[in-house]
C-alpha cells in the first residue's frame, strides 16, 4: 500500500483504538472516554449490520441465478457464462462483506472450551487482547498486501478470461479491501464493548442490541 494511504490508515486506526485501550486498561479513571467509545462502537456496529443485511440478499440471487443456469442448460440447451460467473460474484461479495456482521453477532467459529465458562470481565479481557493483538494487526497486513493486487486489477480493468464472461473482475477483487476494512472496524467495536465492560459501563461483552 502506498505510504500516502498507509499512514492515514494507521493514524485512523490508532485514533479509534487508543480511547478503547485507555478505557479498557485504566478502567473507571478513563471514564471520560466511555461516551466516545460507546458511540463509536454503535456507529461501526450499525454499518456492519446494514452491510451484512444488504449483502445477505445475495443468497436469494444465487439460488435464482443457479436455478436459471440449470434450467437453461438442461431444458433449453443454452449456456450463459456471464450468469454462471454472477453466482461466483454474489457468493464472494456476500461472504466477504458479511464477515463484519458475523463478528457483530458472534457467529465466527471460536474455540470456546474455556471462553464459554469465563466471567464477563474475563471474556472482556480476552476479547480486548485478542482484537488488539491479533485481529487488528492481521487486518492491517491484509490491507497492505491486498492493495497492490487490487490496484493492478484496476489498472488493467481486469475482466473474465472467458470472452462472454463478466468484465468486472477488478470490482470483485476490490471486495477484499472492503472485507478487511469492515472487519478491522468491527474489531475495534468489539474491543470497545469489552473496554466498556472492564470499566464498569456495560454488563456483558455480548451485544445487547443489534442496531
Amino acid at each position: 500500500m502506498p505510504a500516502t494511504l498507509w499512514y492515514p490508515l494507521l493514524g485512523l486506526t490508532a485514533l479509534l483504538t487508543l480511547p478503547v485501550l485507555a478505557l479498557g486498561l485504566v478502567g473507571a479513571r478513563a471514564g471520560a472516554f466511555a461516551g466516545w467509545v460507546r458511540v463509536q462502537s454503535r456507529v461501526i456496529s450499525w454499518i456492519s449490520h446494514t452491510v451484512g443485511i444488504t449483502v445477505a440478499w445475495g443468497t436469494l440471487f444465487m439460488v435464482l441465478a443457479q436455478f436459471s443456469v440449470v434450467v437453461m442448460r438442461y431444458v433449453f440447451g443454452f449456456n450463459s457464462i456471464a450468469l454462471q460467473e454472477s453466482v461466483i460474484y454474489a457468493h464472494g461479495i456476500m461472504f466477504m462483506l458479511a464477515s463484519a456482521y458475523t463478528l457483530l453477532v458472534g457467529g465466527h467459529v471460536r474455540v470456546d472450551i474455556f471462553y464459554h465458562n469465563m466471567s464477563e470481565r474475563m471474556k472482556a479481557r480476552v476479547d480486548l487482547a485478542g482484537t488488539v493483538l491479533l485481529l487488528i494487526p492481521v487486518m492491517l497486513l491484509i490491507l497492505n498486501f491486498t492493495w497492490p493486487y487490487v490496484e493492478n486489477a484496476w489498472r488493467i480493468h481486469e475482466g473474465s478470461r472467458e470472452s462472454s464472461g463478466l468484465p468486472y473482475v477488478y470490482l470483485l477483487k476490490s471486495v477484499m479491501i472492503g472485507f478487511a476494512g469492515l472487519l478491522l472496524a468491527q474489531g475495534i467495536a468489539v474491543a470497545g464493548r469489552a473496554a466498556l465492560v472492564l470499566s464498569g459501563h456495560e454488563s456483558t461483552v455480548t451485544p445487547q442490541e443489534v442496531p
